[in-house]
Parts: C-alpha cells; sequence; structure tokens
C-alpha cells in the first residue's frame, strides 16, 4: 500500500520533502510532479526500482531513462556538455525540455542506451521536484507517468493512487499535472534534433 503525501505545489511543506526523501533512500519509487506532466522515479542506483518502473511502464531496454538535476552544475556531472550546448541548457533550463547528451562515467550502466553512451537528462522548473532535489543531493531517475496502452500521462493524483497504490510507495499529490510529457531533444551531434514535442516549445532550440 503506497503511502500519500499532499505537497503544496508552491510552498512544498520542508517535513513532507524529508519523509518523501527517506522513502527513495531506501528504495522507493516515488510519483512526483514536474513542470510538465506527473512523472516517476527512484534513486538512479536503485536497480530493483528500476526494473519495477520498466514492468510498470512496459518498457524495452531501448527506452531512453532521463535523470532530473537540480541544476545545470550537477548535469554535468552525468553528461558531457560542450560550448554551444551549455549556452542552450543554461537559457532554456529549467524548463519543460528533456536534452539527450553523451553520458559521463558517472552514470550507472543500466541506465545509457544499449547502443550509444546517452542519457536523458531534466531540470524541472517545479517547485515540488526541485525541493525533492535539493533535499536529495543526486538526480532522480525518472520517465513520464503513462501507463501502458494510454498516449498520454496522468494526471489526477486520485486516480494514480486508484490506479497504482500497490506498485509504489509514494505519490506525491501536488494538484492537477500537465497532459503532455516534457520536449524531446538531442544534442549529441552537436545540431539539436527534435525526438518528441510535449509541452516545451522546441523552436527556441532550433534558432
Amino acid at each position: 500500500m503506497s503511502q500519500f503525501f499532499q505537497i503544496h505545489p508552491e510552498n512544498p511543506q520542508a517535513r513532507l520533502i524529508k519523509q518523501a526523501v527517506e522513502i527513495i533512500r531506501n528504495g522507493g519509487v516515488v510519483v512526483y510532479p514536474t513542470d510538465s506532466s506527473y512523472a516517476i522515479g527512484c534513486a538512479m542506483g536503485n536497480k530493483a526500482g528500476i526494473e519495477r518502473i520498466r514492468r510498470l511502464r512496459q518498457l524495452d531496454d531501448k527506452h531512453n531513462f532521463t535523470l532530473a538535476c537540480r541544476d545545470l552544475s550537477q548535469l554535468g556531472l552525468f553528461a558531457k556538455v560542450d560550448t554551444v550546448a551549455f549556452r542552450l541548457l543554461k537559457t532554456h533550463l529549467p524548463g519543460p525540455y528533456t536534452i539527450i547528451l553523451n553520458a559521463t562515467r558517472e552514470v550507472p550502466r543500466m541506465l545509457l542506451h544499449p547502443k550509444r553512451r546517452t542519457i536523458g537528462l531534466r531540470v524541472p522548473a517545479q517547485p515540488i521536484a526541485q525541493a525533492l532535489l535539493a533535499e536529495l543531493g543526486e538526480p532522480l531517475m525518472s520517465v513520464s507517468l503513462i501507463l501502458p496502452g494510454e498516449s498520454e500521462p496522468m494526471s489526477d493524483p486520485y486516480e494514480m493512487r486508484d490506479a497504482l497504490e500497490h506498485q509504489v510507495d509514494l505519490i506525491i499529490d501536488g494538484g492537477y499535472g500537465g497532459v503532455e510529457a516534457s520536449t524531446v531533444i538531442s544534442l549529441v551531434d552537436g545540431e539539436p534534433e527534435v525526438l518528441r514535442v510535449g509541452c516545451g516549445d522546441p523552436q527556441p532550440f532550433m534558432a
């Protein structure tokens, strides 16, 4: 039976954030809001948690996992960021974008794309997500909360509780979420390539 925390979307209660991070550190799988849609995540070294998320989402081993990072300096530990990419990221992050970059050795192998050493990275501009990441002190392994057979992320925390209360350890209710996932942009080869258009406008990256 999962726990259900109601956390204020703009002024997250520190006590509940600390409790949520304890659940993550103890191997928990958590549903939490981002600036695009709700996501499901766990600590990036939590192999059992990652496998639970794979099964829940029915993901194959070619799915690019995402590391949600607190800021650009943390992102830079896990991805190779050249000058051009850094300028783009500094201009547009935090925001509702997932950026695909070449990974550094800091990224656990189980999170990497099997053929290319790439990783998706996010810096979400959402107070609950930011508070979780600040308290955790490391990125959260995340994917959008899109259930098998659905095309849009779940947005109602009470529906999430009904559907997932036996499959995750914590659901954070931060109000209704968006119904579009993040926009995915690859900067692997230097030139921005839009892989998925979501709630973030891709045009600024292409200018």
